[in-house]
């Protein structure tokens, strides 16, 4: 896998040089060569709740849409895949028919708290459940009330880390639970202690 040789054409290049970059890039695409997920990879996937996916159309229009779920819903089936179940939706498949006719693709997984992004290069294989019950049951989601249609996996080609910067934290309801509650758990100890004071100052 390697990121930079399937991402930069000579087009890119050519503004690369003209824009000052290319040197240090080509010293990245020299050294960038990653065989399959690690396990950093592989535990940011596990965290990640939603992702974009874009895909092509034979209007020739890119299209990019949003898939979410419950926080692990994206699996790792090995090094090379990722894969989901396909909830339904609005219905209108177009990333369905768009890989239908081009399996390529492109993933962009956002964390936000996080500030880190990871670009992902795929090609796109869609599976009835019906074909494969025992995939089906190692990439369902566990409590969580869905409606799946089908299974989406994604052969990776090529994987980057994003740069941070212009990305703006945000916090979920769970995140906030999570970062408050050792707050709370102080702020009960204190209420605790005050009611002890009051009903001792109220004993004398």
């Amino acid at each position: 896998m390697n990121y930079s040789e399937l991402a930069f054409s000579d087009d890119i290049k050519a503004i690369q040089e003209r824009m000052g970059s290319r040197g240090a890039y080509e010293r990245v695409q020299k050294m960038s060569y990653v065989d399959g997920l690690t396990a950093v990879e592989r535990r940011f996937i596990g965290e990640m709740d939603s992702f974009y996916i874009a895909s092509y159309g034979s209007n020739k229009f890119p299209y990019i849409q949003h898939r979410g779920g419950p926080k692990g819903f994206i699996k790792v089936i090995d090094e090379q895949t990722i894969g989901i179940v396909d909830f339904s939706g609005n219905r209108q498949y177009i990333s369905v028919g768009n890989i239908a006719k081009d399996s390529k693709v492109s993933l962009i997984l956002v964390s936000y708290p996080m500030k880190a992004r990871l670009k992902i290069y795929a090609e796109a294989e869609i599976v009835e459940i019906s074909d494969n019950s025992s995939l089906y049951d190692f990439l369902k989601p566990e409590d969580y009330k869905f409606k799946p249609e089908r299974l989406m996996l994604f052969h990776m080609k090529a994987y980057d880390w994003n740069c941070p910067q212009h990305i703006t934290p945000r916090y979920s309801p769970a995140d906030i639970r999570k970062i408050t509650e050792s707050q709370d758990h102080y702020i009960q100890d204190l209420e605790r202690e005050v009611e002890v004071l009051r009903a001792k100052l109220d004993e004398r």
